[in-house]
């Protein structure tokens, strides 16, 4: 069977895509920081890994046909402290490095090589949407936190490349769960009836259900036609507001009451962080449907109904 080695496997996405995996007759073995891992399952190992010490068993490299790499801290988890903003993106880069590293170094069956990456890397609407519908995949990023670490994040794997090996990198909408992430914490204060609406709740928020980021990652393998940068995102972009709104009326009925937070509370306890919250970010899906990907959740109405 072949060998699919995924760094992060052990994260919202990995967890699911790992199973998805083995469904479509592959072999997963999840990088772990963890010594004492989860009893293997069926197509499913461990290999303990130690970016900061350069630990990288090259027997599991060498066995790999395919590469996911996901390994990475995660962005809203803490207050941006310039300690916590190095984590982010050295949690990113030099994992990809000590792979690329190991590749270099050793004999290896690799054949593709596919990378998160993130909507980060693209500002807020602005002019953008005068001229399309969205931001495509050859726009610069801004000169802010986000966009530099995606910049930085993307450049780390394109070594890679030189050789040999095909590279793709997904950058990933918000994505939405039932096993945690953004839509987890919108369902708690709507289990007390409360609808939270952040600032004018018009920021729109492209999202990507996760069995469709899952099946977007298996393209990315198994189509070799596939190069390059591709948004992660679904063909509905939504605002704040709209999403809250859908999702409260399939959880509570009409049982629930909008409220709005206004921007400067965001601010005070979130930091520099709420600077995701509020940023209207409207992303393209155009390029990755030219490939003939389908999305099973076009819509944000799809998608809550499936996952609620």
């Amino acid at each position: 069977m072949p060998v699919v080695l995924i760094s992060g496997g052990t994260g919202l996405i990995g967890s699911r895509l790992a199973n998805h995996l083995i469904e479509r007759g592959y072999d997963v073995i999840i990088l772990t920081r963890r010594k004492n891992q989860l009893p293997e399952k069926s197509k499913i190992s461990y290999s303990y890994w130690n970016v900061e010490k350069q630990i990288l068993d090259k027997d599991v490299v060498r066995a790999a046909d395919y590469i996911i790499h996901l390994a990475g801290a995660g962005v809203m988890d803490h207050k941006w402290t310039n300690d916590y903003k190095k984590k982010i993106l050295e949690s990113r880069t030099k994992s990809a490095e000590l792979i690329i590293d190991c590749l270099k170094e050793n004999e290896h069956q690799l054949k593709t090589f596919v990378s998160a990456s993130a909507i980060g890397y693209y500002g807020a609407d602005g002019k953008i949407l005068e001229r399309k519908d969205g931001f495509i995949e050859s726009d610069l990023p801004p000169k802010d936190f986000l966009g530099e670490t995606c910049l930085l994040w993307e450049a780390s794997v394109e070594p890679v490349t030189s050789l040999g090996i095909r590279l793709v990198k997904l950058r990933t909408g918000i994505v939405l769960s039932k096993n945690g992430g953004a839509l987890k914490e919108f369902k708690k204060p709507l289990r007390f009836g409360i609808a939270p609406v952040f600032g004018n709740g018009k920021q729109i928020i492209s999202w990507i259900h996760i069995d469709d980021l899952c099946r977007m990652y298996c393209e990315a393998m198994e189509n070799k036609y596939l190069h390059g940068s591709y948004n992660a995102a679904a063909p509905g972009p939504v605002s704040q507001k709209e999403l809250i709104l859908v999702l409260a009326n399939r959880m509570r009925n009409k049982f629930f009451t909008p409220v709005h937070v206004p921007a400067f509370i965001l601010k005070f306890v979130l930091g520099k962080r709420s600077i995701e919250i509020l940023k209207s970010a409207t992303v393209s899906d155009r390029k990755i449907k030219t490939t003939g990907f389908t999305f099973l959740y076009p819509s944000i109405e799809s998608a809550i109904n499936e996952l609620v």
